[in-house]
């Protein structure tokens, strides 16, 4: 609890510049891959890039992660679709990539989309998101972390390989805890359409930025929207946030979802509203991954996927509500595929 208070209070202080954080000009590093591994789940490259938030200033960590699923394929008419997922305080793009599953909950939902984890403030309780704050930037470093994962791992990719300058196709955002700044900066001025946000116990500030966000594609087919799914735990600082949000939406008259107990709301109002509000018992630490809650909402996404699935059986009844086991990386128990 003492973290989130933390948090939420450093949230109110103004964020540095980008450029209060650039220390010395320094020459732009050439794109490189760091390591590359392929196991049952997919392929991970862990990149250095220069579009990398903090590439060059402040923390001076150029890392970012890129990872394909073993099942991804590539189709022209659809590009690469991505998830870019922001890690919060005290953290790191390899810690929270384990800690929260993110590999496994991607491969589960059998969406046909790579994950995008760049390193950002390394492990520090710090929000900041260095170069994300620009305008474009968020298209900048999607750009170059598909080309240089197309290029550096084409042979570990096999059938799971993508042309180095391909279209990008759909875009879907998560943040967990103080990655909600990063979030907000890439809806705001990312330089990309972003179709789908997802935030886990991460509405510390920036409402306005998804409130406006969602309203930009208010009455679009699901095809064109703009959807938000937040996750907040009960009695934490973010369920005030999330509450305000929620009735601001509705009064806009944005098709809202509300779940009060994980579990209530079917699966085709999960996929259906065009804002949904999940309050959890679940810990902060936890919210992500505990429950597959980024299973789920890549479940109800509408992200490419051409593997089949029972997900959407029954779905007019609640959604079965499935935990990971507490070795956080290891299988669910699953009723679904």
């Amino acid at each position: 609890m003492r973290r989130r208070t933390v948090l939420a209070a450093l949230a109110q202080i103004p964020l540095l510049s980008v450029a209060a954080s650039v220390q010395a000009a320094q020459p732009e590093l050439s794109p490189r891959l760091k390591s590359q591994t392929r196991d049952r789940l997919g392929t991970t490259l862990v990149l250095g890039l220069p579009q990398a938030p903090f590439s060059g200033i402040s923390y001076g960590d150029d890392t970012v992660i890129v990872f394909v699923p073993e099942k991804y394929r590539f189709h022209a008419d659809e590009g690469v679709s991505a998830l870019v997922h922001f890690h919060g305080h005290n953290s790191n793009a390899e810690r929270a990539i384990s800690a929260h599953a993110l590999r496994e909950q991607l491969v589960d939902s059998r969406q046909n989309a790579i994950l995008v984890v760049p390193q950002l403030a390394l492990n520090a309780p710090d929000s900041s998101c260095g170069k994300l704050a620009a305008p474009g930037a968020l298209a900048r470093l999607l750009g170059g972390a598909v080309s240089t994962a197309a290029r550096f791992g084409r042979k570990a990719l096999a059938d799971s390989r993508f042309p180095e300058r391909p279209r990008l196709g759909r875009v879907c955002v998560s943040a967990h805890s103080g990655g909600y700044y990063a979030a907000a900066c890439g809806l705001r001025n990312g330089g990309v359409d972003v179709s789908e946000t997802y935030l886990f116990d991460a509405l510390y500030a920036e409402s306005e930025v998804f409130r406006q966000w969602v309203l930009e594609r208010r009455g679009e087919p699901v095809t064109s929207r703009h959807k938000l799914v937040s996750y907040f735990t009960s009695g934490a600082q973010t369920e005030p946030l999330n509450n305000g949000l929620r009735s601001a939406l509705e009064r806009s008259g944005v098709l809202v979802s509300e779940e009060m107990r994980e579990g209530e709301l079917s699966r085709r109002n999960l996929s259906r509203a065009d804002a949904v509000f999940v309050r959890t018992q679940v810990a902060h630490s936890s919210v992500t991954w505990e429950t597959n809650a980024l299973r789920d909402v890549l479940y109800a996404s509408m992200l490419p996927r051409h593997l089949g699935s029972t997900w959407f059986k029954n779905r007019e009844e609640k959604r079965l509500i499935e935990r990971r086991n507490t070795g956080r990386g290891g299988p669910a128990r699953r009723a679904v595929d």
